[in-house]
Formats: structure tokens, sequence, C-alpha cells
């Protein structure tokens, strides 16, 4: 499976962190060319040390940074979008502006990723973006972090059936361990993790690593597309 990476060159949208970089660093282990694009081009370029591994700038909420990066990388193999923008809150504390700005970096973003990419794609390669849970599992205060999500998994199967044979897929990760829930405070977040890990069939917070094990393979089933592949540790099913 490692094999069908080698050699081949993947875009990376997000950060020089978590599971962008755990994804990155997986699939440099495949032998595969990695370019790094986000906001903080400096940030990615010294968060990696790896002569495989490139740094570019994009912002996905600005249209002409990704025609203009996809003009300057040229032919890409696969491309992964990890980008997001919080938008936590209960309804009533919810704002335009946030609610906006988490649709233009996790939906309307990639579709613009794949408008400028798409001719520039190889035809046995694929995009893959990032969807998550809460799609499936109302949650209070993640109200507009699941309809986001659930946007993208529609995306994700309307792109499958028009950007064919290309693969378009999403991973939809559960309660990740990744830094994000760092803001609640040490013992916020240790409560949190105790009871997801106790009630979801996994028994334990998912990792970084475990997510870049399902990005690897969906980038490399060639039989796998329009799928939002959830790794959660069975956390939706109760």
């Amino acid at each position: 499976m490692l094999d069908a990476l080698k050699g081949r060159t993947v875009l990376v949208v997000g950060r020089g962190t978590g599971i962008a970089r755990a994804i990155t660093l997986a699939l440099r282990a495949a032998d595969a060319s990695v370019v790094v694009a986000g906001r903080n081009r400096d940030d990615l370029a010294t968060a990696y040390d790896d002569p495989g591994i490139t740094a570019e700038y994009v912002d996905l909420t600005d249209e002409q940074t990704i025609a203009a990066l996809a003009e300057r990388i040229g032919r890409v193999d696969h491309i992964v979008s990890t980008a997001s923008a919080r938008a936590r809150g209960r309804l009533g504390d919810l704002r335009s502006e946030v609610v906006t700005l988490s649709f233009a970096t996790k939906v309307i973003g990639p579709i613009l990723l794949a408008k400028h990419f798409a001719p520039r794609l190889a035809r046995d390669g694929s995009i893959l973006l990032f969807s998550g849970a809460t799609a499936r599992k109302p949650t209070i205060g993640m109200l507009a972090v699941g309809a986001t999500n659930g946007a993208v998994d529609a995306l994700v199967r309307t792109l499958a059936v028009e950007l064919a044979p290309v693969r378009v897929n999403a991973i939809s990760p559960g309660t990740i361990d990744t830094g994000a829930y760092d803001a609640l405070g040490e013992q916020q977040k240790a409560g949190l993790f105790a009871t997801r890990s106790k009630n979801n069939p996994a028994r334990r917070i998912g990792t970084s690593e475990d997510v870049a094990m399902a990005a690897i393979f969906a980038l490399t089933n060639t039989f796998l597309t329009g799928v939002s592949l959830p790794v959660d540790g069975g956390e939706v099913l109760v």
C-alpha cells in the first residue's frame, strides 16, 4: 500500500501541527514528496526539517491565492485539506461571521481547491477532505461545526461523481487529542477525555497518528471514493 505513494506529490493544506503534521510525516515515510501550504508559510517552513517537504502560502478564504498556488505547483497526485475554523458555541452565542468563516474554510475553500487543481490532478489521484463526527451525532454547542461537517460530507459525494475517475473522500474524526482541547484547561480537558473514553466503544481518545493511518488508506485505496470514513472509536454509536 505504501509503495503507491512512492515518488508521488501530495499537497497538504493546514497547520504544521496535529493531524496535518501526522499526515505529512506518514506521507514522507511512504516516500512521497509533500507540499505543505497554509496562511503561515514561515511557520510551516520551520516546522519541518526535510528536503522532501516544501512550504507554500495559501488562504482557503481567498480564491486568488488558491489559483496562484495551483499555478506554482503544477501537477499533483493527491490533495489533503485539514484546514478548519473553530465555530463552537450554543445557538444564542453564535455570530454570523464565525459561521461564515467555518464554511469558507472547510467547504468553500475545498470547492475552490478542486476547481483550480482538478486539471492538474493525476487521473489516478485523489482529494481528501475532513468532516467530523458532529455531522452524524448532534451535540449542543457544536451546531455550526456539525452543519459545516455535514456540508463536507455532501461535497465529497458530489465531487466524487463530477471529478471521476479522480477519487474524493473525507476522514470524519471523533475526539482526537491534537491540542485543540487545550483551551479548556487541564482539568476540564481531562474530565472530557475521561468521560468520552469511558463511553466510546474503543475506550480511549484518538491520536493524530490514528487519523494519519486512515488518511494513507484513503489516498492509496483506488476503489474508495465518495466516502466519509469515520475515525471516531465508535463515538457516534453511543
